[in-house]
């Protein structure tokens, strides 16, 4: 294996030419699942799972058998880490087993800790901060849809500024587009470390970030308009009645779709609460991608895993 990039653990991780070589190779995998079926032949990847999920699981698990590998699902529960066992140690186990490591979970700092101490490569498939295999879906829906000349376009997120928001303005700084973050100020909005960051690389990519407090301002004449639920795994109910107050605003409706261009498309991670950050007849409706997004879950976990595990990515 080339002495590339061993982990995926934040989006910052990845450069512009590694984006590129995924989702490359991603669209390749869309028209021919099968095309490196013996690339993972006699091998296995475990995948550590404490939050709960349809389309990672789904993804991952069809991603490595895509690959000709050996799924090994791993809930919490599953290891000793309940029991007072390191996370070192467990990441050390797991390499004399495993030739890569998917993980799901709470603490970035976990996954980080995970990445550290495994000699395979480790890949964050969600924590509370982070999302980038989400976002490798994401782009590659939206290369689909507008080709890779971004130009004159704008990607809006709407909501609450948690993990996806993060990871939106960090993918998109990093591949030169305007990205907008439209979230309430204050405990929603998105880190101001973040915003930095995000700026920081747009500053180098030839991007633009914004981040508003009108989602009228943010969603006119944008080329996407996505969203995420407002009450994600591990907030409390405590904030519930207030969270929903203060993101109302940012419901993406009809009239809200009706200020973005012709050709817009509207994308949600999923799973969605119809009614709440998003209308029915929104994402139900003609501009809705969500289905592809989320079919894109496999091409760009199997993309990553063929190539962190060939060492091709250069990373920053």
């Amino acid at each position: 294996m080339k002495s590339g990039m061993k982990d995926l653990l934040h989006t910052s991780d990845l450069s512009k030419s590694d984006i590129e070589l995924l989702l490359d190779t991603a669209a390749k995998f869309a028209k021919k699942p099968l095309a490196a079926k013996k690339h993972l032949s006699k091998k296995t990847v475990a995948i550590y799972m404490t939050k709960s999920s349809t389309r990672t699981r789904l993804a991952s698990e069809t991603a490595v058998a895509h690959l000709g590998g050996s799924p090994i699902f791993l809930r919490g529960d599953d290891l000793q880490i309940g029991r007072g066992e390191t996370i070192a140690d467990t990441a050390k186990i797991i390499s004399g087993f495993c030739d890569a490591l998917i993980v799901r979970t709470y603490a970035q700092s976990d996954v980080d800790e995970l990445g550290k101490h495994a000699t395979i490569p480790v890949i964050n498939a969600l924590t509370d901060d982070d999302h980038p295999t989400q976002l490798l879906a994401d782009w590659i829906t939206i290369r689909e849809n507008f080709g890779k000349d971004i130009s004159g376009r704008k990607f809006v997120y709407l909501g609450d500024g948690n993990n996806m928001a993060t990871a939106w303005l960090i993918m998109g700084a990093t591949m030169g587009a305007h990205v907008v973050v439209a979230t309430p100020s204050g405990k929603w909005a998105p880190k101001d470390a973040v915003v930095k960051q995000a700026i920081a690389i747009a500053n180098k990519s030839g991007g633009k970030v914004e981040v508003l407090t009108d989602p009228e301002a943010a969603a006119k004449d944008a080329s996407v308009l996505y969203t995420d639920v407002w009450m994600s795994m591990g907030d409390s109910e405590s904030d519930r009645a207030e969270k929903i107050a203060a993101l109302s605003p940012f419901a993406v409706t009809d009239k809200l779709m009706s200020l973005t261009k012709k050709d817009s498309i509207f994308m949600h991670c999923l799973p969605a609460h119809r009614g709440e950050e998003v209308a029915a007849s929104v994402i139900d409706g003609t501009k809705s991608v969500i289905w592809r997004q989320a079919f894109h879950r496999r091409t760009t976990i199997q993309a990553l895993l063929y190539h962190l595990t060939r060492g091709d990515l250069t990373g920053n």
